[in-house]
């Protein structure tokens, strides 16, 4: 055997063993038909590559066990996609579709006992490419309908009709060229990879919903943040921990507020559509440049409240503040529609007017003055050409915080 052959094929089953690890984190967090799907998607071609490479126990040199897994694991492959497709949700369809699969897959094996062992493993193998073309039609017609997910889908089942293909090849004869593995392993690892990224798109949503089910009022499911009035019970918790703190005054609580100060302006110019789209998006982009350990939270329509406990170096927290602006500020492509087909294809290009006000407080400062203190800070950052604003120790008064030249 080539050396590289393992190579392709171990990239494959490691694909596939991630595809799994992922199925077994859906199932630890109660998401059973997720992890169900992801589970077949991934064990159901591994199987089949694993006998026609002859490392099955047993699948070497035996073509009626060959014929026997080519058809089941066609079967499951074509359940697997009818389900992401979302032709499954429909209890009587689901059981239409399992049935009819079941029973093409039993027909196909009794009449491959009535075969010699290379004709049943042909016999299989014509079946399964009846039913990737029969998905494969589907998908095109859902693409055509407009299912984003269709596209995909179609990309994963034209993969895997080529690696099946392949693989049969391989059984067949006996062996191959590298060439041969090579197509056929890329093939397969781009169908698991297909449908990694479908499952994800299909059902992040589930993710979602339970998080909205959990927290109730204090989830914002636009910034899918702390809601206001969960922000407030942050920053109350949070200033009592404080006080409780056996060294007081030692070490402070850092207050930031963002402030964007053309969400009303765009809202006016191009509807809700656009300022919901452009909170989002600032909203997700503001959780990904935050560090382990602080705390957020929306503040009002059109900011947040960045809390870090244990913070004694205001020069960390001005870091922290350039870092938001620098990555909120950048330009985003905003729908200026709410109809869901037109999201990617009607947009205008907006830019974020950030303004951040640092603020260091100690334990007696009072949380509801805190608060106000620093959002006020952010307002006149807006005017700044840094966008960062704090407090002069020496003045009391609000000032452009420069970073110092190294």
């Amino acid at each position: 055997m080539d050396p590289l052959i393992p190579g392709f094929w171990g990239a494959f089953l490691g694909t596939a063993a991630l595809l799994l690890a992922g199925a077994l984190a859906a199932l630890a967090r109660s998401l059973r038909r997720v992890a169900l799907i992801a589970a077949g998607a991934a064990i159901a071609p591994a199987l089949f590559v694993l006998a026609f490479l002859g490392w099955l126990p047993g699948a070497s040199n035996n073509p009626r066990l060959l014929a026997h897994v080519s058809i089941v694991t066609s079967a499951v492959m074509g359940l697997m996609i009818l389900a992401l497709l979302g032709l499954m949700r429909n209890p009587r369809a689901a059981l239409r579709n399992r049935l009819g699969m079941t029973a093409l897959g039993l027909l196909v094996i009794g009449v491959g006992w009535m075969l010699e062992g290379r004709q049943a493993l042909g016999l299989s193998a014509v079946t399964g490419l009846v039913i990737g073309t029969g998905v494969l039609l589907i998908c095109v017609r859902r693409a055509i309908d407009g299912d984003r997910l269709a596209g995909a889908a179609l990309c994963g089942v034209t993969a895997v009709l080529v690696a099946a293909g392949g693989l049969t090849w391989i059984g067949l004869h006996g062996g191959a060229s590298w060439e041969v593995h090579a197509v056929s392993a890329t093939a397969a690892t781009v169908y698991l990879a297909m449908m990694a990224i479908t499952l994800w798109t299909r059902y992040s949503y589930l993710i979602e919903l339970r998080e909205v089910i959990a927290q109730g009022p204090a989830y914002d499911p636009i910034t899918r943040m702390r809601s206001h009035a969960e922000t407030g019970q942050m920053v109350g918790l949070a200033f009592f921990d404080q006080r409780k703190a056996p060294d007081e005054g030692a070490i402070g609580l850092g207050v930031l507020v963002v402030s964007i100060g053309n969400l009303q302006a765009l809202e006016r110019l191009h509807g809700a559509s656009a300022a919901k789209h452009a909170l989002f998006v600032t909203a997700s982009r503001l959780r990904r440049c935050l560090p382990r350990g602080v705390e957020a939270g929306r503040l009002g329509d059109n900011g947040f409240l960045l809390l870090v406990a244990g913070a004694s170096n205001p020069v960390l927290l001005e870091d922290l503040g350039r870092a938001v602006v620098e990555r909120l500020a950048r330009p985003v492509a905003l729908s200026t529609t709410g109809h869901a087909p037109d999201i990617d294809t009607q947009h205008t290009d907006w830019v974020a007017q950030v303004g951040v006000g640092v603020l260091l407080t100690d334990s007696g400062e009072q949380p509801s003055g805190a608060v106000a203190q620093a959002r006020a800070m952010s307002r006149v950052a807006l005017s700044y050409d840094s966008k960062v604003a704090g407090l002069d120790a020496d003045t009391g008064r609000i000032v452009e915080l420069v970073p110092a030249r190294r």
